[in-house]
């Protein structure tokens, strides 16, 4: 005879192999669901703080550096106001660094005041900066006069006063603030950069310069700020040779351009108030290269005139170019008063410094325009102090760059 099957409880649960399967699946189901489950607490919480949008009453869209550019607009006006003070004083007692470039009491005021209110406002932000203290710890009488000179012009700063900080109490102090912007710099984290006055020898002749000033957020430009307190207010002036000198004492000088990543670059005057509302500007549309303008350095060690002027004649440029110190070059073509700013290797194993470039880089960009080194490669923020990754600048309008870097890249292959 056949054993008798064994008896089931009416309530006992056999775990078939399609029952282990929808158990399974049940489970995983339950596992990918219960995230969501433990947010609805939160996410109900958040829609009590939220106010349906009118039509009559919008909330304000606040960007997420809204407050860095104000800060940096502020510090850099500020600098501004002592580089201009410094230069119709006189009181240009320079020193020279390694490189043999001059360095001006501008310069180290300048880069005090700005560090003192990206400190103030970001203290766990590094910051690049291109001048150190060392020298002034050697010189007690220039260390004093630069402190004096930064205190006098903070205290009438009335704009920036409540924003940037109050005094900096000691000559002592005033060092510590200029050695903060040794950072290394790199691909990681908030790091500004300045350039207390790019083309220092250009202030010194009363040509151009620029105060300089840009936010990197993981390598990535997000802020960028210049003042050029000797180019003209107006965005339609086209630029001329003769802004490279003797540019200061006209009340119809002195511009502010910046730019947020993806908002758009703008001007307005340098001395006007932050409330004020900035224009927006573009770089100029370029139908016919023969009538565009060149940008280049005044010195011939810092981008090669040669080269340059074969480009021009490559791509059938018939005017003559403007030479003139500093990202103030930048500017001028993002507000299409120039076209085309070059600046060409010299030796080959030069590196760009990542201050002379930052701010400019985003307001081109910001304006239409494209950067890039002379192989077509974006500039690149995130290795260092230098752009160790590229050699030279080509910036142009965006319906040209292509045509510009080619006639570029013709001219110095023919030299290899």
């Amino acid at each position: 005879m056949p054993s008798p099957k064994p008896q089931q409880h009416p309530n006992s649960f056999i775990l078939s192999p399609r029952r282990v399967v929808t158990l399974a699946l049940l489970l995983l189901a339950l596992a990918l669901l219960l995230p969501r489950l433990a947010f609805l607490p939160r996410l109900l919480q958040i829609s009590r703080h939220l106010r349906p949008l009118s039509s009559a009453n919008p909330a304000p869209i606040m960007s997420s550096y809204t407050k860095e550019l104000e800060i940096a607009q502020l510090a850099v006006q500020r600098a501004s106001i002592l580089t201009r003070r410094v230069f119709h004083e006189k009181a240009k007692g320079t020193v020279d660094k390694n490189d043999k470039s001059p360095v001006t009491i501008g310069d180290f005021g300048a880069q005090a005041l700005i560090i003192a209110a990206l400190k103030h406002n970001f203290p766990e932000d590094e910051i690049v900066a291109e001048e150190e203290a060392a020298q002034l710890r050697e010189d007690a009488n220039l260390k004093q006069t630069i402190w004096e000179l930064v205190e006098k012009t903070r205290l009438e700063d009335e704009a920036g006063e409540s924003k940037l900080g109050g005094p900096i109490k000691s000559a002592d102090e005033m060092l510590e603030l200029i050695d903060r912007g040794g950072s290394k710099g790199g691909a990681n984290g908030r790091i500004w950069t300045i350039d207390p006055i790019d083309g220092t020898k250009g202030f010194l002749r009363g040509g151009q310069y620029a105060v300089c000033l840009g936010l990197m957020v993981d390598g990535d430009v997000k802020v960028g700020v210049l003042g050029c307190p000797n180019l003209p207010i107006s965005d339609t002036a086209r630029l001329t040779s003769s802004m490279a000198d003797n540019q200061t004492d006209s009340s119809d000088h002195g511009v502010l351009f910046s730019a947020i990543l993806g908002q758009g670059a703008t001007s307005r005057p340098l001395a006007s108030s932050s409330s004020d509302n900035p224009k927006p500007i573009k770089m100029r549309a370029v139908d016919d290269l023969s009538q565009a303008t060149f940008c280049e350095s005044v010195e011939a060690g810092h981008s090669s005139h040669g080269d340059q002027f074969e480009i021009a004649k490559k791509l059938g440029i018939t005017r003559e170019s403007v030479r003139m110190d500093s990202q103030a070059k930048y500017g001028s073509i993002a507000r299409g008063a120039g076209d085309i700013y070059l600046r060409l290797p010299v030796k080959a194993t030069y590196q760009e410094k990542i201050w002379d470039h930052a701010a400019g880089d985003l307001i081109v960009r910001e304006a239409g325009g494209q950067v890039t080194d002379i192989h077509g490669k974006r500039l690149d923020f995130s290795v260092g102090r230098t752009l160790a990754n590229n050699k030279g600048v080509v910036a142009a309008p965006v319906a040209v760059h292509g045509k510009v870097l080619e006639a570029v890249q013709e001219v110095l292959n023919a030299k290899q």
